[in-house]
């Protein structure tokens, strides 16, 4: 099985590639090989979804992209930078500067307002409150949010949720955006209405990666990463 794909296209810069990435886990005697020898390039300002079975390795990298994990051998580099063995207050600064997160369960405080949860990326940042809450509302509008800044997600649907997390995950900036599953927990209506959203972010420049187990979701990307038993299956795009 090949372990890598076609490589990048040469004119657009990498905005985080793997080389010969392997994570593995082991557990007493037996170790499990959830990323086996990958090598992708993710270019800049594209749009890509990761595909395959469950347990086909699509969430360890996934978690590896985001720094939520560290590969086990191999190189990851983040616009360049070999990031893979930076400590974990480092990798902490990536994720919070770097690298925007979407979750299936729109991970939001319940007890904060709209508003309150887009601005939690920048409190930690030390940005100042007015400059902070500008660029929170500035969000807020390209989600279609700016009437509910002072809501709370109990109050909100489950699309609007999903809105207020994406523009939690706008904040920092950042130089890719991570989507895991999601649409995983609305309707196919309202799941359309995100998908929507993320394509109109791409076409404003953003580098998007998704993983997902839906079809007609996937669909919505150009590029196409299918995994398979830790390995990079084959690439379409």
């Amino acid at each position: 099985m090949a372990n890598s794909g076609s490589l990048a296209n040469l004119d657009l810069p990498a905005a985080a590639q793997f080389r010969n990435i392997n994570k593995i886990y082991r557990m007493g005697m037996s170790e499990v090989r959830a990323l086996d020898n990958v090598s992708v390039v993710f270019e800049q300002g594209t749009f890509w979804a990761i595909q395959g079975a469950s347990g086909s390795g699509k969430s360890t990298l996934l978690n590896v992209l985001g720094c939520l994990d560290r590969p086990t051998s191999g190189q990851y580099l983040l616009q360049g930078r070999n990031i893979s063995q930076l400590d974990d207050d480092e990798q902490s600064e990536i994720r919070l500067r770097s690298i925007g997160f979407i979750f299936q369960s729109f991970n939001l405080i319940q007890q904060s307002t709209v508003e309150e949860n887009i601005e939690l990326p920048l409190y930690y940042q030390g940005w100042p409150p007015e400059a902070s809450s500008e660029r929170a509302r500035e969000l807020a509008t390209l989600v279609g949010l700016d009437s509910r800044l002072g809501h709370r997600p109990m109050e909100l649907s489950g699309g609007q949720q999903q809105r207020v997390a994406i523009a939690r995950s706008l904040a920092n900036d950042p130089a890719i955006l991570l989507a895991d599953e999601p649409t995983g927990n609305l309707d196919s209506k309202t799941s359309q209405e995100i998908m929507q959203l993320l394509c109109e972010l791409h076409s404003q420049g953003k580098t998007i990666i998704m993983v997902t187990h839906e079809s007609d979701i996937a669909a919505f990307a150009g590029k196409h990463l299918f995994m398979k038993d830790g390995c990079v299956e084959r690439m379409e795009g």
